[in-house]
């Protein structure tokens, strides 16, 4: 399912010679400061109870070194008047990444921002996975959070450089980032709601996603 929002960075696109490069040249290959002029992005698909059509957004940096998404209606709770399906919200997107030639990235760290609301005795998470397509390494986090607790959070989910997954060279693979938030009510009180969300509706919480780029051998 495709929605069309286009994200578009700096327009000069560099050239460089295309050759076969194998896993192992990684090593040998030299990292960027910053991302390459000529990059830009489009979500290919969104799917999940955590965005509907319409209420996730992205925007590339003017530096080419992260981007951000910003979700309007990401909210998973429980007790209350809250269905049995509330208390699990997911949100999966499929990114295009179009990257000059020469070039690879990978996704070093993620920074997420929300709010929750958790009654003595009720528990959340927020979780996260990364991979790119037809491969089957992924990365997975998982970020837990005790009440009582009524305040902002942060999380940050950071890959040391030599457990980094890169895009492969001289070829397009979609960057899928799957999200999620649960609410688990426990032994608080029943009448109570509890809620976790990473939803902003004046864009101050967004998620930021942070590259590293190399140069392919």
């Amino acid at each position: 399912m495709r929605y069309g929002i286009t994200i578009s960075a700096a327009a000069a696109a560099l050239a460089m010679t295309a050759v076969s490069v194998a896993p192992a040249a990684v090593a040998s290959e030299q990292l960027v400061e910053e991302g390459p002029d000529g990059v830009s992005m489009e979500i290919a698909s969104v799917n999940g109870s955590g965005c509907p059509i319409g209420s996730a957004a992205a925007a590339l940096s003017p530096s080419n070194d992260s981007f951000t998404v910003t979700y309007s209606r990401y909210l998973a709770q429980a007790g209350g008047g809250s269905t049995p399906t509330d208390d699990r919200k997911n949100c999966q997107i499929s990114f295009k990444v179009h990257v000059p030639s020469g070039y690879r990235y990978a996704v070093s760290s993620v920074d997420y921002r929300g709010y929750a609301s958790l009654q003595s005795g009720a528990n959340a998470s927020q979780l996260a996975s990364y991979y790119f397509q037809g491969d089957s390494r992924t990365r997975e986090y998982s970020h837990p959070i005790s009440g009582p607790y009524d305040d902002d959070w942060q999380h940050v989910d950071a890959t040391d450089a030599s457990q980094l997954v890169w895009s492969p060279c001289y070829e397009q693979r979609n960057l899928n980032i799957n999200t999620e938030l649960r609410v688990d009510q426990g032994s608080s009180d029943p009448s109570e709601v509890n809620f976790i969300g990473m939803d902003s509706t004046d864009g101050n919480l967004v998620t930021t996603y942070h590259y590293s780029w190399r140069r392919c051998s």
